[in-house]
């Protein structure tokens, strides 16, 4: 499995950004910003990471993560992660930014195991006016709340 940056046609990997996230508008708002850096293995893109500047001086936003589902679980999306942190770094980065949904357990707990530290809660950020259904839920919990993460580039 390699890492590099992508500069192919983004539209190649909108399933991977709809693992991400599941509100097509929010996908179709950020897919063509920023960079991506992809997972391969051979010529099969398995996972992505894209960052975004966010305008405030050395602090960058990992928008979208995900892996193939088949994939999951072997410590990619953590390679992914480490990647985009070097790769923030290169760009002297000092701080990196990441959201999701406080309804999800998994990328609560995964986040954390990165190094990431809450910073923020969103409440109300999904739902119909921001492209997400009504109701949805992720793992059993009603999707609303969103947690910001922050990461000191700095540290380590």
């Amino acid at each position: 499995m390699q890492i590099e940056r992508y500069d192919g046609d983004r539209e190649i990997l909108l399933p991977l950004f709809a693992l991400a996230d599941d509100s097509p508008t929010q996908v179709s708002s950020y897919i063509d910003a920023g960079e991506v850096l992809v997972a391969r293995e051979g010529n099969r893109i398995i996972g992505h990471v894209q960052l975004i500047e966010t305008g405030e001086g050395g602090v960058f936003e990992l928008k979208s993560l995900a892996v193939r589902p088949a994939r999951q679980s072997e410590g990619l999306g953590r390679a992914l992660v480490a990647a985009a942190i070097t790769r923030c770094r290169e760009r002297y980065g000092r701080r990196l930014i990441v959201s999701t949904a406080a309804a999800d357990i998994g990328n609560l707990r995964f986040y954390q195991r990165q190094g990431f530290r809450m910073y923020r809660i969103v409440q109300d950020a999904f739902g119909p006016s921001t492209g997400y259904p009504e109701g949805l839920l992720v793992n059993g919990i009603p999707l609303r709340d969103q947690v910001v993460f922050e990461r000191d580039l700095g540290a380590d």
